[in-house]
């Protein structure tokens, strides 16, 4: 039988619901979700189904990820509700491929653990696979794992196995939807210039669920956490010497009380050079490197390939004196010393991350 996959949370319960039913029928895993979005995120939830499917002894096929074929199938409905027709259109091309890897397999069966979804519709699914059975031969097979107490099983095996616990169905529009009815920054969908791994961001949980299989693979023991903390992410910044724009780079957690200021250089204090307005401070790309020991040739180096978040937020505390301070500061090439203006639009807000603990 072959079993389109669409994620570890539902794929581990429902694989391991159908070796226990079907002790002898031979399960062939396919991975096909070219809805989700961003590519980051596929990649995320393609790794950990690659490790649930190994721990399950179960053979694992990835589809391809035609994300703009898929884009094509439900133009037009982008605004479309959960459960509504986009999902249908979205169902029935993931059905369609994987009937046809059926096919190609010789396999006669096919399911999907999307049955196994509280946050899809079973009818849409039975209807689309039915479809597909009537005019592709390959049957299709509904089963509901969902029923006497299945959700709160496989709440309970996702807990116990440690798998990546995504928070939104996986397409952009879906997420768009989820993030504006939650009111919060959707920054699922940041990528920085200055190539950086984001806090709490998709490619974070990526390094660390990918760490997490090499740790497995030498029986070292571990935990998941969730932790509470500050996050912080850039929107936009500039600096404007005498109408001419400058090469600037903020640290993280730099912010100011609007997003636009202008002033000049007050005074000099052990490297730092002082606005006389919004609290903000100057270093000089030397100043940068060294108190990390760097090597940047300019600043317009750093802000294309900027360092890990931990050596600016010890360069923040060094210069600060504190690990609270979100005054702003600027890493510059030369200290301006005529008027200065500075646009600096940033959002702070209360957030949760994943950490990766050795027991």
């Amino acid at each position: 039988m072959l079993v389109h996959i669409c994620c570890s949370v539902d794929s581990h319960f429902f694989m391991e619901k159908l070796q226990q039913e079907y002790p002898d029928e031979k399960l062939t895993g396919f991975f096909y979700d070219p809805n989700i979005h961003p590519y980051s995120e596929y990649q995320l939830r393609y790794l950990d189904v690659q490790r649930s499917c190994k721990r399950l002894g179960i053979d694992l096929i990835e589809g391809p990820y035609d994300f703009e074929a898929w884009m094509d199938a439900v133009r037009g409905l982008e605004k479309e509700p959960e459960k509504g027709a986009r999902c249908e259109v979205c169902f029935d091309r993931r059905f369609e491929v994987s009937a046809h890897k059926a096919l190609e397999l010789g396999e006669t069966s096919m399911t999907t653990t999307l049955l196994v979804s509280p946050q899809k519709s079973q009818d849409q699914l039975k209807k689309s696979g039915d479809a597909f059975h009537a005019s592709h031969g390959v049957e299709f097979i509904a089963f509901d794992y969902r029923k006497n107490g299945g959700t709160n099983d496989q709440s309970r095996v996702s807990k116990e196995e440690q798998l990546y616990r995504q928070d939104y169905c996986g397409c952009i529009f879906g997420l768009t939807m989820q993030r504006d009815q939650q009111h919060r920054l959707m920054d699922e969908m940041f990528s920085p210039l200055s190539k950086q791994i984001l806090p709490a961001s998709i490619e974070e949980r990526l390094e660390l669920y990918a760490k997490r299989m090499d740790l497995e693979d030498a029986n070292i023991p571990y935990k998941i956490i969730r932790e509470r903390f500050l996050n912080y992410r850039l929107l936009r910044s500039s600096i404007t010497v005498e109408k001419k724009v400058i090469p600037s780079y903020p640290l993280i957690y730099s912010t100011i009380n609007r997003t636009r200021t202008e002033g000049k250089i007050d005074f000099e204090l052990e490297g730092q050079f002082f606005l006389n307005r919004e609290e903000v401070r100057f270093i000089t790309i030397d100043t940068f490197n060294a108190l990390t020991s760097l090597s940047y040739k300019n600043t317009r180096e750093l802000m294309y390939n900027a360092p890990a978040i931990e050596i600016e937020t010890a360069l923040r505390t060094q210069l600060t004196g504190t690990s609270f301070n979100t005054s702003a500061v600027i890493v510059v090439d030369e200290i301006p010393t005529t008027k200065i203006t500075l646009t600096l639009e940033t959002k702070t807000y209360d957030d949760t991350r994943e950490k990766l603990i050795r027991l």
